[in-house]
């Protein structure tokens, strides 16, 4: 697979195919219309990325010809300079509005009476009552999601390409006493500072960047961050890096598990068992193998090891348009593994006495099996730092 990482937005041709899967499906289910709230798949199905607030901005895919956008007058302007491909702008004044101009008005002459209609399951109910028509709770935004094409994959590439490059400065400016604030801001300068060279128009809308690390008290823990002013301490257990961003809508996650000055045998052995896991996985995640087979031999093995009590997460989930989401590594998810998706692969174990062990890399679904977009170094020699 040739991986080439782009910055770029994506194209008419790139956008079209997206929309194409999706008719593709309405056509098989009879559909006349589908309906999207979804903000993240607002954003795949045009480039428009929006905030959800009291203003509802819905997106009706048509059988044909344009996309239907029902917007805030508000935001007509901004829709049109972001969006990619061919779309109707249907405004609405504002919300709430006198009764024969509220948005649910426009929405009714987009999607007539009488109509099949696909809608999202996170749809609120307000739109559900604005269909005047057969309305079916069906998915189709994110199941097309799931497989990536070469666009999305170099996008997300170029993400993680930045986060990388973050993260081994981040491990090279480890010492005793560094604090997350220092090292979160060092990190989003070095990002944010790339995307901003590389596209000075990127898009804030759908641009975050999430870098932080837990010391050897609180990894235990792993997504607990009320202590956010902690400092690295020398010989004190496992710390854990984690960066994981949204760079113009295309994600990407890179953690490790490391040490400053030493780690003691219990700290190696639970390091080792989190590798066996991780090695695990990445023999596991080829085409054709089930997401929950891949998620229950690690958990398996994690319990052959004696440590099953110390489980407390999946092995793994689905990275794109967001840096988290379906489908997902975990044995309540029974879809095969299919060439071209995306996903972080992180197995972790989390004692209270001895800190949590838990590797995070992006990588991409090969023919032969998966490839690391976020290449840096994994093994416990790489990982114990000197003390500066």
């Amino acid at each position: 697979m040739e991986i080439t990482p782009t910055f770029k937005n994506p194209d008419t041709h790139e956008i079209n195919a997206r929309i194409d899967k999706i008719r593709g499906q309405m056509s098989r289910l009879g559909l006349d219309y589908y309906v999207s709230f979804s903000p993240d798949n607002i954003f795949y199905l045009t480039n428009f990325k929006n905030m959800v607030h009291e203003r509802p901005f819905i997106l009706v895919v048509t059988p044909k010809g344009p996309l239907q956008f029902i917007s805030p007058l508000l935001e007509a302007k901004h829709v049109h300079a972001r969006s990619v491909g061919d779309i109707e702008i249907l405004p609405y004044f504002e919300f709430p509005a006198p009764k024969g101009k509220e948005w649910s008005d426009v929405f009714k002459q987009a999607v007539p009476a009488g109509s099949k209609v696909g809608i999202e399951s996170v749809c609120p109910h307000q739109i559900y009552a604005a269909i005047e028509g057969e309305a079916v709770e069906v998915n189709l935004i994110d199941d097309a999601r799931a497989i990536k094409s070469p666009f999305e994959i170099n996008r997300i590439a170029y993400s993680c390409e930045l986060i990388t490059k973050a993260h081994d400065e981040f491990m090279a400016a480890a010492a005793p006493g560094r604090t997350v604030i220092e090292t979160a801001t060092a990190a989003q300068q070095s990002i944010i500072g790339q995307l901003l060279h590389d596209d000075p128009s990127y898009n804030p809308f759908c641009t975050r960047v999430g870098a932080v690390f837990q010391n050897g008290r609180t990894t235990f823990d792993p997504h607990n961050f009320s202590t956010i002013n902690i400092a690295m301490e020398a010989n004190g257990g496992p710390h854990l890096t984690i960066i994981n961003s949204e760079l113009s809508g295309y994600g990407a996650e890179v953690e490790r598990t490391f040490f400053l000055g030493s780690a003691t045998d219990e700290e190696k052995k639970y390091f080792d068992i989190m590798m066996e896991g991780r090695n695990l996985a990445y023999e596991l995640a080829k085409p054709g193998t089930l997401m929950s087979d891949v998620d229950r031999a690690v958990n398996d093995l994690f319990k052959s090891k004696g440590v099953g009590d110390l489980l407390l997460h999946r092995t793994g989930h689905g990275m794109g348009i967001t840096a988290h989401e379906s489908p997902f590594l975990a044995e309540g998810c029974e879809q095969e593994l299919q060439e071209n998706m995306t996903f972080t692969i992180e197995p972790g174990i989390y004692s209270e006495k001895f800190g949590g062990f838990r590797h995070s890399d992006t990588i991409v679904v090969g023919k032969d099996g998966p490839i690391n977009l976020t290449e840096t170094p994994d093994d416990l020699d790489s990982l114990i730092l000197p003390i500066k």
